[in-house]
């Protein structure tokens, strides 16, 4: 009888405790930060991040698009280190895909859907997590995100910029909320590198720093240093097969005739479904016929764009020297990256913001010997949205749930893991450039679907396999309805699952184009 009651009593005593336990697991309210995945073990690493602007994926040395193009350490990066070739920017415009960068999100998720809509309230950037874990920052170079101030933003302990798109000579920075001015024919590039390497040589080696140097270069309208002037002079310049396809005669094309171009080994083009935004654009501001409305020609403007890379690349060699010579350049990660892609003729088109292979591609490097074997070719789908995660791990820090991207550590380590398969992308129309419209698509390692958003025009579907050049528009193909349809519906699926049915719509002042819409106010 005695032992009876005892084990009732133990029974009891045992079912409570359990009782006891779930309530308090249950009871804890949830971090609106929770990690999505545990603190990689891993000691802090130095990360150096440096950004260009409208540098497009092919326009490099070793990949052999550009005849006659030298960058040699760009070359080294992917010699060294890691080749991310299919990565991509989930929008192809300087704010929405630095915002995307910075905080992990999508751009409709973020709400920087241009290039003037304001940060919006407690967006949080990486950088400010990096800070929380001891990291010294900085972050030199061109923000152009959210607003055109130049002031101090959070998640940088030192603090490097200018207004808007700035000026490639003699600029005025701010520096810690100083204006500075520069004079002399100094050079933007060439100062924010030399800026950059002054504040690593100041930090103190026993603790781990983080740096975002962000050029202004090679944004439009190119302006190469003086010591880069003319070394392009003579390049021959590669016309794409599309780069003829809607002109009235091709024969007068800058002198340039389409059967001695080796790259026409395209489909017979689809004119019929090619979106009549495309054709219009070509005689635009961001058309091939009437570039920046003929403030310049094409070839002059291609070889501006080649020389004022070569500072682009001599910024990385200097970065890459002051590691060796401070003993980091084994251990410390370097990333390079551009903000978007750039058309060179496409389509007839130059500028950004579609979603053609030369806007939405960008090129993506990778350095640290102690992580990344030389040579190592990254060929999964990789997008800006990647960015913040992976350097959150690289410091050893938690990733927090709000961040969409994905931490891409472990493809540079070269390990076998599930990864995704496909890029998603929206573009949302502008008003100082109401060419192109609003879009949503996606990209699988062989198809690209793009829906054209509030236009009376055609959507688009590519067969990048068969049709690299894009020019075989293939939406009212029979052959290829499935295939249509199960990418429209994975768009749909896409913007739900991540809030994006709505628009983000912000109430902005415009008086740059005002000409464009006299008396419709």
């Amino acid at each position: 009888m005695y032992v009876s009651k005892l084990i009732r009593s133990f029974r009891h005593t045992y079912f409570l405790l359990i009782i006891l336990f779930c309530l308090t697991a249950f009871s804890k309210k949830e971090n609106p930060e929770t990690v999505k995945a545990p603190i990689p073990a891993v000691k802090p690493r130095n990360v150096i991040f440096i950004l260009s602007d409208d540098h497009r994926y092919d326009f490099m040395g070793f990949t052999g698009k550009v005849p006659g193009l030298q960058t040699p350490n760009m070359d080294r990066l992917a010699k060294e280190g890691a080749h991310l070739k299919n990565a991509f920017v989930s929008t192809a415009l300087c704010s929405p895909s630095r915002a995307s960068i910075l905080t992990g999100l999508y751009a409709h998720t973020h709400t920087i859907v241009d290039n003037q809509a304001p940060l919006p309230k407690g967006l949080q950037f990486f950088p400010q997590y990096l800070q929380k874990a001891g990291y010294k920052t900085a972050f030199l170079g061109k923000w152009h995100m959210g607003n055109q101030d130049d002031q101090p933003q959070p998640g940088f302990d030192h603090w490097v910029s200018f207004k808007g798109q700035g000026v490639y000579y003699n600029p005025t920075f701010n520096i810690n909320g100083k204006q500075v001015p520069h004079k002399d024919s100094s050079y933007t590039t060439d100062l924010l590198t030399n800026y950059a390497v002054e504040w690593m040589r100041k930090q103190d080696k026993s603790k781990p720093f983080f740096l975002y140097l962000s050029h202004k270069a090679v944004h439009a309208e190119f302006n190469p240093a003086r010591r880069h002037r003319g070394k392009y002079k003579d390049m021959p310049i590669v016309y794409p097969s599309s780069f003829y396809l809607t002109a009235t005669d091709t024969s007068k094309v800058f002198g340039a005739k389409p059967g001695t171009n080796p790259e026409l080994k395209t489909p017979v083009p689809n004119l019929k479904d090619m979106p009549a935004w495309v054709k219009k654009q070509r005689y635009s501001w961001h058309g091939v016929d009437y570039m920046y409305h003929g403030q310049t020609d094409f070839n002059a403007f291609y070889k501006d764009y080649c020389e004022t890379l070569l500072g682009i690349d001599e910024s990385i060699g200097k970065v890459l020297s002051y590691l060796k010579e401070a003993g980091l350049d084994e251990s410390t990660m370097v990333i390079y990256m551009g903000d978007n892609g750039f058309s060179f003729g496409e389509h007839g088109l130059i500028d950004k913001r579609h979603m053609y292979e030369e806007s939405m591609r960008v090129p993506l490097l990778a350095r640290c010997p102690e992580l990344i074997k030389p040579g190592t070719q990254v060929t999964q789908v990789v997008q800006n949205i990647d960015i913040a995660p992976t350097i959150l791990e690289l410091a050893g820090t938690a990733i927090p749930k709000q961040i969409q991207g994905k931490s891409f550590v472990p493809l540079l380590a070269g390990k076998n893991i599930s990864w995704r398969d496909k890029a998603f992308y929206e573009y949302y129309w502008e008003y100082d450039f109401p060419q192109t419209p609003t879009m949503f698509g996606i990209r699988t390692d062989r198809y690209k679907y793009i829906f054209n958003h509030g236009v009376w025009d055609a959507n688009e579907l590519y067969d990048l396999q068969e049709d690299p050049m894009e020019i075989n528009n293939l939406i009212r193909s029979p052959l290829h309805q499935e295939i249509a349809h199960s990418l429209r519906d994975q768009v749909w699926d896409w913007l739900e699952s991540t809030s994006g049915m709505q628009i983000p719509l912000k109430r902005i002042p415009h008086k740059r184009n005002d000409h464009i819409y006299k008396g419709t106010y």
